[in-house]
């Protein structure tokens, strides 16, 4: 049976569908949820996202954080118990097969995943632990999400997964063309709570909740790709900035770790993440999936819209590198033309970085 959160009984619950079912789009006003969630006037933010449809893996035992370092992108034998990271596994191609969440407690390592992902992601897991110390298992029915955007006090028993977006974290490499202090993504400093699926309701309790329309909304702007969304059978890390917080460039060897190197020192990633801030004079948004044009030629895909309380409709797109990062788009919804103005992401001139001067991603726009 698929799952369906209790928040959905509260009134005016509206469910979401596509990576999102069941859990709440909304409760009856999304754009007061999302003000409430940013914290919006100054007012400290109060509402938190039921995200309990999440994923949870559970790594334990002695070897867990070298064995994962061993598969995986990031640099997680010395993760500092209560640290956030993320972690990607990546296929031999080097494109993106799961892309994890990380805690430790210090005696278990907590993966956050998307819903669909937990169940492949403990088998994948399994199949590779040999005679190691490890103990996997997937406890997504014993446990659950709940996002915000602020450290909560009364909830400081609890383990929260502090997004490590938009630094850059130790070893990692950022392909957007502005510097760290101007990211958009400082306004939403997300975190993920676990929170035992039997006691959700009461440690919610009385606290506003924004459905996840808000927070993907919030994610959008602060330019987060996430996993099964902007990602696709082909995506690379490159292509989302994702060697932000996700690649640490000088660990040890790992599944894909080729095509990181040789992508990230020689060559050039095919397509970049774009954010686009569409004309809202439609009322409506586009479909994922609905297609970019530029001058009658399909260039990418729209991968996620979203209504955003003060920028009104916008988007995330995955376009070819090579296009006018000047040149207006138009995204095609099955005829439903939307004009869009583009904002960069992944820099043009992204990668290749063995023979250029250091720091070219960081020019001023």
């Amino acid at each position: 049976m698929s799952y369906l959160s209790p928040f959905l009984n509260r009134s005016g619950a509206v469910q979401a569908g596509g990576l999102d079912a069941g859990v709440a789009a909304h409760y009856g006003d999304p754009n007061k949820e999302q003000r409430l969630l940013a914290g919006y006037l100054g007012k400290p933010a109060s509402a938190v996202v039921d995200l309990s449809h999440r994923g949870v893996v559970t790594v334990a035992g002695p070897d867990r954080l070298s064995w994962l370092n061993t598969l995986s992108s990031q640099d997680v034998t010395n993760l500092a118990p209560r640290v956030g990271t993320e972690l990607l596994l990546l296929t031999v191609q080097g494109r993106i097969e799961f892309d994890a969440r990380v805690v430790d407690d210090g005696e278990t390592t907590w993966l956050i995943v998307e819903a669909e992902e937990a169940a492949p992601l403990a088998d994948w897991l399994n199949r590779m632990k040999f005679m190691l110390r490890v103990e996997i298992a997937d406890v997504s029915a014993d446990w659950a999400v709940v996002g915000s955007v602020v450290d909560i006090p009364e909830w400081a028993e609890l383990l929260a997964w502090v997004d490590p977006w938009p630094h850059l974290g130790a070893g990692g490499y950022s392909y957007s063309a502005i510097p760290e202090e101007q990211h958009p993504g400082l306004e939403r400093p997300w975190r993920e709570y676990l929170v035992p699926a039997v006691d959700l309701e009461k440690t919610v309790g009385d606290r506003p909740l924004a459905g996840v329309w808000a927070a993907e909304a919030l994610r959008l702007a602060a330019w987060r790709p996430r996993r099964g969304a902007e990602t696709d059978e082909k995506t690379i890390p490159h292509e989302l900035d994702l060697l932000r917080t996700a690649v640490h460039l000088d660990k040890g060897c790992y599944k894909g770790q080729e095509t990181i190197a040789r992508v990230h020192n020689l060559g050039r990633p095919p397509r970049r993440l774009v954010f686009l801030q569409l004309d809202g004079s439609l009322h409506t948004l586009p479909a994922p999936g609905s297609s970019v044009v530029l001058e009658d030629r399909t260039v990418g895909t729209v991968t996620s819209a979203a209504q955003h309380f003060e920028m009104g409709p916008i988007a995330l797109a995955l376009i070819k590198r090579s296009v006018d990062p000047d040149a207006v788009l138009m995204v095609d919804d099955d005829g439903e033309m939307y004009p869009a103005n583009q904002e960069i992401i992944v820099a043009t001139d992204a990668g290749q970085v063995v023979g250029r001067q250091t720091g070219f991603l960081r020019a001023p726009r």
